[in-house]
């Protein structure tokens, strides 16, 4: 299951959440207000084989080559 993040409408307090494909997180509760209905926010996500550089993701080499190609 993927994990999103959420922010609270009423406090703004930010927290993620384990989620099937699909699911609005409509019958999810702040856990620090408990206010329902909270916004899922845009993250982005981090795929085996990227690097994080200034400009966003790049394409990496793979997992344990350093960059390295062979």
């Amino acid at each position: 299951m993927p994990i999103y993040e959420y922010r609270c409408r009423q406090c703004n307090h930010i927290f993620d959440a384990f989620q099937k494909v699909g699911e609005d997180g409509a019958e999810l509760k702040c856990p620090a207000c408990a206010t329902l209905k909270p916004e899922k926010l845009f993250s982005s996500f981090a795929a085996p084989g990227s690097e994080i550089s200034e400009g966003g993701y790049t394409a990496g080499a793979g997992c344990g080559s350093h960059g390295a190609f062979t």
